[in-house]
């Protein structure tokens, strides 16, 4: 459920008075049930009260992209069939640490609600939300047919509550629990499967630390015949892996433990031999520590390969190129920037069905860091070379020391049909390292370029023509990212009035004002939220916004040193709850 402009899709306004169906309920209701996009659904309620009707019984998923935009117990009255829910909480930003512990965000409140109206629940999505074991083991006991919980950038539980879920969900067909902050006790929640479970589908606890108990896992993977995906840390030793694949090769997704040298390992073929077994493996991911002796064991996997997931293994060039050579249907890749230019073009002359590609840097703090003089990393010529290559690309994350215009203005050509466009160049404030002039060129082509734009994340040296561009051309983009750039508040001015179905404002470190905040009047309750922070926003401006637009949350995190007329960080949405309750006392909601 997408909470923006549309009151009624919250049930905030009645639909407008019901015509003479030509359905009967029953029969629109199932009809209802092939509608799958929130959108979609939105829109469909809103035809006349006999679909609106039809809508909410029909529903059995729910999507809510803020958890304090709306409370449980709208949910529950506004949809009573629900059997998933995906929830997110804090602002992306809590990412990089720029928002404190004990912010909020806890899942339990809504785990009271659902357990008495929604008994029959079955999946559990939660991105950013504060978790504790005390409400896994609520969740494990309350919900009798539960089966998917997956558990992306979560913290605030330990392993001790994923043993209290493998003991009380016997259904279970997922557990995902990705880049979480865990309390790692050990492996031995594996145990609490019990021996009869076969129901699992997939598997991830890559970010764990500790080892596993391997018996257990392996017993594990054994006995769920359906499993497809499973994602293990890096204590699984190599020969470990081997054995789980010899259990398990009908997987389609698979994160590898440490890939390096293993004296467990005979030389005859058994590592390789396992991997090609794996027929239907489409996504690869993890290799933490890999080790050239064993980079060929893979080959064999990589004729189906449609996603690699190379973010935590540092390989040259050299190393990428020969895995490439045998992954032509890649449409997804992640790599660190180790693989330096001749990598990527590497990705260019193997990939020519790439649609993704992320570039990540291996070490952001190393200010000694010289490309030209032979140090690991990319630069604007690798993001030529991969644009020329592969046509088809349409989203990128590319992080890098410098750039210019010329070629951002080169790879958008190559490439028109980007619909996310994230260049990050890590050097703050940094021009056209050819031209010395600023990046806003770079940009004014993206936008004016790639129509179909939905994302963008700029930076580098940029001035106001920068976001009169984007504020001018890019009228689709729904999610704005922006650090250390902009010359004013006319940047953010510019943004505001040009951008109609823009969703997402992230800014921070830039010299935007009250001007700049009060600029958005007309647009917050259209959107799902705006960050700022370390900006010129004052505590006056914020109570202005406040007292303008009612129905926003404008939440003010208040720095210890704070002198009181700054606002250092502001989190704005809107909401049909008002002020939230749980605020700790470094939130002030204005």
């Amino acid at each position: 459920m997408e909470l923006k402009k549309n009151k009624k899709a919250v049930g905030e306004e009645k639909p407008q008075e019901s015509r003479a169906s030509t359905f009967p309920d029953e029969v629109l209701e199932r009809v209802l049930t092939f509608v799958r996009a929130h959108k979609d659904r939105s829109a469909v309620s809103l035809v006349c009260q006999d679909w609106y009707a039809a809508e909410r019984w029909s529903r059995t998923h729910v999507f809510i992209g803020n958890c304090y935009s709306v409370s449980p117990e709208i949910v529950v009255r506004r949809f009573p069939n629900i059997r998933s829910v995906s929830l997110k909480g804090k602002p992306r930003f809590s990412d990089f640490s720029l928002v404190p512990p004990n912010w909020g965000a806890d899942i339990h409140s809504w785990l009271m609600v659902f357990s008495s109206s929604y008994p029959f629940l079955e999946e559990l999505r939660l991105k950013r939300m504060s978790v504790t074991d005390e409400s896994l083991d609520f969740l494990a006991r309350s919900f009798h047919g539960f089966k998917a919980l997956s558990l992306v950038s979560c913290d605030g539980f330990s392993t001790n509550g994923l043993a209290f879920i493998a003991s009380h969900c016997r259904n279970l067909t997922e557990l995902d629990i990705q880049e979480s902050v865990i309390d790692d006790l050990g492996g031995g929640w594996l145990n609490h499967f019990p021996e009869s479970f076969t129901s699992l589908e997939s598997l991830n606890f890559a970010n764990l630390n500790s080892e596993v108990n391997f018996d257990a896992l392996e017993r594990l993977v054994g006995r769920c015949r359906s499993l497809k995906v499973l994602k293990v840390n890096k204590n699984v030793t190599l020969e470990q892996l081997r054995r789980l694949l010899v259990r398990a090769p009908q997987l389609t997704e698979l994160g590898t433990g440490s890939f390096s040298q293993d004296p467990m390992i005979r030389a005859d073929g058994e590592v390789e031999n396992a991997f090609a077994n794996c027929k239907n493996l489409h996504t690869l991911s993890g290799l933490w520590v890999i080790s050239s002796l064993y980079l060929p064991a893979l080959y064999p996997a990589c004729s189906n390969l449609t996603f690699l997931n190379l973010s935590y293994a540092p390989l040259e060039s050299t190393e990428l190129s020969k895995l490439l050579q045998c992954c032509h249907l890649l449409r997804r890749l992640w790599v660190l920037d180790t693989v330096e230019d001749k990598g990527l073009e590497a990705v260019a002359s193997n990939c020519h069905m790439l649609e993704e590609l992320r570039v990540f840097p291996a070490d952001p703090f190393d200010q000694d860091f010289i490309p030209d003089g032979g140090g690991n990393g990319v630069t604007d010529a690798g993001f030529v070379s991969v644009s020329e290559g592969c046509p088809n690309l349409h989203y990128v994350l590319y992080f890098c020391r410098k750039m210019t215009n010329a070629a951002v203005a080169t790879v958008v050509r190559n490439c028109p049909n980007f619909t996310h466009f994230r260049l990050c160049i890590m050097n703050m404030c940094e021009p056209d390292y050819l031209t010395n002039d600023p990046m806003d060129e770079a940009f004014g082509s993206v936008v004016r370029t790639c129509k179909e734009l939905r994302r963008l994340a700029v930076s580098g040296l940029l001035t106001d023509r920068t976001f009169e561009y984007i504020g001018t051309y890019a009228k689709k983009l729904e999610t704005l990212s922006v650090a250390f750039a902009g010359n004013s508040d006319r940047s953010m001015q510019y943004v505001m009035q040009g951008c109609p179905n823009l969703r997402k404002l992230e800014i921070r470190d830039c010299p935007f004002g009250n001007t700049a905040l009060l600029s958005g009047l007309e647009r917050y309750e259209s959107m799902r939220s705006l960050w700022m922070s370390a900006c010129n926003v004052t505590m006056n401006g914020c109570r202005v916004l406040a007292r303008e637009m009612p129905r926003l949350n404008v939440e003010v995190i208040k720095e210890e040193d704070s002198d009181g007329v700054q606002a250092e960080k502001v989190y704005v949405y809107r909401t049909v709850v008002g002020p939230r309750r749980d605020a700790p006392p470094f939130v002030l909601t204005l």
